[in-house]
């Protein structure tokens, strides 16, 4: 009779899948059906919480965090039908298995992260201060302890909560701090660069002070339990490091640069950090542990530890671990903190762990000279919690260390200190961006033999043939001032663990990654390195990393800060085979609208149709024809002047198409309020094409023509008869009426608007330019200082 009780009372074993519910079956009574439906929902929320915080530049794991706890008992789980039916406990096996299937590799993608040769080399600044940063944290959690232990947690083993409560306040959360540097700019600073190594430190230490509180929650009263469980961890260790890393080693060495890595080598790995995991949950101090020591002993020299992480962190961190930060939040119930007594030991479990963090930092700064607004805004970066906290506090409560009560404490501790992280931040230290002032902020200049430095930006492989092209294009002889041309590469700064390591190549202050030091592996950077072989050309590339809604800071800032004339953008639209321009996103657009607003010298937006072919053009090859459409102004000008330096080139012929108004139909300035104005600009326009006429540069090579026109019409044959070139040169403000009905880039001017359109048949690339005019510089990125030096001095010879 016992025995049926017992049966009656456990729940009934989920089957797989349904017959479907025509067969009278709901998909939600089989394990299957319902684990996808959790997963959606899951997914679906935390994403919806995370687009609503990120206008607080909140990183993800806040909305994590927060999703979890409202999709559990403290909000939604209030309700007992939808408990039961979306979150029985008969599936939360599963959803637990899931999770923490995702957790391990998630674990082992933040052992790939963390570089040991790195930290290695950390200095004893960084280590002193990731000491303190633990070490004062960890004693005042274990005072708070003997609070909890004596009010909520009454009767709890002492000597684990003591361990457990110290290593939940003394975190640092390695992942979401390297994320909020890098939404902030900061990740390449001196404070960046600083917070990362003591986070790397604090990380390796939290897990080694959680493998100490494990072993000592066991069940088993022995005291030797816990030693072997240290023991045998330690012989782990040291088996991953003398047999585990030689493989991979191996099976990294057998991976070179631009071939793929095998199939088998990936199984391999993902089946080693699953072994291992089942061997340090063997041992007794869970399986996370495993797949972290096999993330970190994975050599990180080579592609082998980049295509890792490509090929499993979008369906870990993307659809796994939301799940893990479900079954969290179904553990975790708020409304237990009830009554000024548990309000009031929440308050002093925040209090605690920010002074114990930003406290001990401060001081440990201060001690290595550090200012204190820096040393203030190490200490809130310290404080940053995240996934690994709150994989203390489910193991601390799997393992009955933590109540319902004090669980839900930390839980909303660890939420707390990491929201409030970024305001802090950004309160605290808000570096000024400085820069030298400098005189070349155009291709227009006086002195043309001066240093032409140029700022091109790339997407990706599509841009760069015919950017290289242009560089070739833009060298002249080379006897008359020297071209410089920094390549920038822009990248957004995505929620992959592979963004954050990009953005470690990154050097000077925030600015975009310079390859000088290493040789780069990357595929783009290596096209213009080959290019370099011409030696009146020297090319500098750069990896830009960013939000795309900011990455035009980095631009305009790296502009000024190299002392750049132009900057070079793609059009956000690439020709079909069909002829057709085709959108590759609109936060591209964006992005090109953002930086004609804010650059510090001229812009160019090259609609590419392929200039020079699909392949780089040798000197002896060019064979370009180049049309510059005049219509008057300062960007009609300024395209002028860029299409007089490229003329230089042996294989370029330029002609010039000025444009006169037969009877005032193409007069910019029609109001007779600005007459004068454009008096002024007319005579200025004929002055500089005085100038170039006298000019030796063309020679044979340049052709000047005059069209009278009448009407748009004439204007569009006019330009139809010459679509034959390969290149058109336009100012993006000439002083003509819109030639197209509608467009969806008014950004390229009329001009350029009706060239880039797919109704203008043409073969011809567009390089659509904006003059800088220091009257329209209103609000610089850069503030500008004299004795700033930073990256002024002058650029000579190739990368390393």
């Amino acid at each position: 009779m016992a025995s049926t009780n017992v049966t009656s009372a456990c729940p009934a074993a989920m089957k797989a899948s349904s017959n479907g519910a025509f067969q009278h079956e709901s998909p939600l009574d089989f394990a299957l059906p319902l684990i996808i439906l959790q997963i959606c929902l899951v997914v679906v929320f935390t994403r919806l919480l995370a687009y609503l915080l990120k206008p607080l530049k909140q990183p993800r794991v806040i909305a994590e965090i927060i999703g979890g706890i409202l999709l559990g008992p403290t909000a939604l789980g209030r309700s007992k039908v939808y408990i039961d039916t979306i979150f029985p406990e008969k599936s939360l096996t599963v959803l637990d298995t899931l999770a923490n299937i995702g957790l391990l590799f998630f674990l082992f993608l933040v052992g790939l992260e963390l570089d040991f040769a790195a930290i290695r080399k950390t200095g004893k600044k960084s280590l002193l201060i990731a000491l303190a940063g633990i070490s004062l944290p960890f004693i005042l959690g274990v005072g708070t302890s003997f609070v909890l232990s004596s009010t909520i947690s009454k009767g709890v083993h002492q000597l684990p909560f003591i361990v457990f409560m110290g290593v939940a306040l003394s975190i640092t959360a390695f992942p979401v701090l390297a994320r909020i540097l890098a939404e902030l700019k900061l990740l390449t600073t001196d404070i960046g660069r600083m917070a990362m190594s003591a986070a790397g430190v604090n990380d390796i230490a939290a897990w080694i002070l959680l493998a100490l509180a494990i072993a000592l929650s066991g069940n088993d009263s022995s005291p030797l339990v816990p030693l072997w469980v240290l023991l045998s961890g330690s012989g782990f260790v040291i088996f991953a490091v003398l047999a585990i890393r030689p493989l991979l080693g191996y099976m990294a060495k057998r991976c070179p640069e631009g071939e793929p890595v095998k199939e088998l080598y990936v199984c391999v790995t993902l089946t080693l950090v699953l072994a291992a995991s089942f061997v340090t949950d063997t041992i007794g101090i869970h399986a996370l542990f495993g797949a972290f020591v096999v993330g970190i002993v994975t050599p990180k020299e080579g592609p082998f530890c980049r295509i890792l992480t490509e090929k499993i962190e979008d369906l870990v961190s993307g659809l796994l671990l939301p799940l893990y930060f479900a079954s969290s939040g179904l553990k975790t119930d708020v409304t237990t903190i009830r009554g000024a007594q548990s309000w009031g030991l929440l308050l002093l479990v925040i209090l605690t762990t920010c002074f114990g963090k930003i406290g001990g930092t401060v001081v440990a700064s201060m001690l290595c000279k550090v200012p204190f607004r820096e040393a203030m805004s190490l200490g809130v970066l310290m404080n940053t919690k995240g996934l690994v906290e709150l994989i203390v506090l489910n193991i601390g409560k799997d393992r009955k260390v933590l109540n319902d009560q004090a669980f839900a404490i930390l839980v909303l501790m660890a939420l707390v200190t990491t929201f409030i992280t970024t305001p802090l931040l950004m309160a605290i230290y808000k570096p000024a961006r400085r820069g030298a002032p400098y005189k070349h902020r155009t291709i227009q200049r006086k002195d043309h033999d001066s240093e032409l430095r140029i700022l091109a930006c790339f997407h990706s492989t599509r841009n760069i043939p015919t950017l290289i092209n242009m560089i070739e294009s833009s060298r002249g002889t080379g006897q008359r001032g020297r071209l410089c041309v920094y390549a920038m590469h822009l990248m957004e700064l995505s929620e992959r663990s592979s963004a954050i390591a990009m953005v470690h190549k990154a050097r000077l202050n925030g600015l975009p990654a310079w390859n000088k030091v290493e040789r780069s592996t990357d595929q783009m950077v290596i096209a213009f390195e080959a290019y370099q072989h011409l030696r009146a050309v020297a090319v500098r590339p750069m990896t830009a990393i960013s939000d795309l809604s900011s990455i035009h800071e980095d631009i305009c800032t790296s502009a000024h800060q190299k002392r750049v004339a132009m900057i070079l953008l793609p059009f956000h639209k690439h020709q079909r085979v069909d002829g057709a321009m085709e959108s590759i996103g609109h936060a591209f657009h964006e992005v090109n609208k953002r930086v004609l607003q804010r650059a510090p010298c001229s812009v160019g937006i090259l609609v590419d149709r392929g200039l020079g072919g699909t392949s780089h053009v040798v000197a002896s090859e060019v064979d370009y024809k180049i049309v510059v459409p005049f219509f008057g102004g300062l960007d009609d000008r300024e395209a002028l002047a860029y299409g007089m330096k490229m003329v230089e080139h042996p294989g370029i012929s330029l002609t010039i198409l000025k444009f006169v108004a037969g009877k005032g139909t193409l007069k910019r300035f029609d109001k007779g309020e600005d007459d004068e104005k454009e008096k002024k600009v007319k005579e200025i326009d004929e002055e500089f094409l005085r100038e170039l006429m006298n000019d030796p540069r063309g020679n044979e090579s340049l052709s000047y023509e005059e069209r009278v026109v009448e009407s748009k019409e004439d204007v569009k044959a006019t330009l139809k008869a010459t679509s034959k070139c390969n290149l058109f040169i336009v100012g993006r403000n000439a002083a003509v009426a819109s030639l197209v009905n509608s467009t969806d880039c008014p950004e390229l001017g009329p001009v350029g608007g009706l060239l880039s359109s797919s109704e203008f048949t043409t073969t011809a690339s567009v390089l659509v330019v904006q003059g800088y005019d220091p009257a329209a510089d209103t609000r610089p990125l850069i503030e500008e200082d004299v004795d700033y030096e930073g990256s002024s001095r002058h650029i000579s010879g190739s990368i390393v």
